[in-house]
């Protein structure tokens, strides 16, 4: 049997495949924002961001605040963003170390 924490894990870095909803992430990192802040700032479809926002509610990744009939939007953990920054500092090393190998390549007429 599997241990539960890998199953949370697996379940929560589901929501980080969809390039969407890491933009979504980014847009709250600083500061909460509105449904019609992030459809400005996302140049996305109302219904489509709706669709992205309940996958990282229902993840415990962002979470909301109702002032009258505005909903507001913030990253739940802080933590998140630490991860996700870090995910990130990988990802430029990678294509770093990939620039570096195509390079060598290059001069040596590969």
């Amino acid at each position: 049997m599997s241990d539960p924490i890998f199953e949370m894990h697996a379940q929560v870095c589901k929501v980080f495949t969809s390039p969407k909803r890491l933009e979504i992430i980014n847009a709250i990192r600083n500061s909460e924002k509105s449904a019609g802040e992030l459809v400005e700032i996302l140049k996305i479809s109302q219904p489509n961001l709706s669709q992205h926002l309940a996958v990282l509610r229902e993840k415990g990744v962002v979470a909301i605040r109702k002032e009258g009939q505005n909903i507001y939007y913030k990253i739940a953990n802080p933590k998140i963003i630490k991860a996700c920054d870090l995910m990130r500092e990988v990802l430029i090393e990678k294509l770093k170390q990939d620039q570096k190998l195509a390079k060598e390549l290059i001069k040596q007429g590969i």
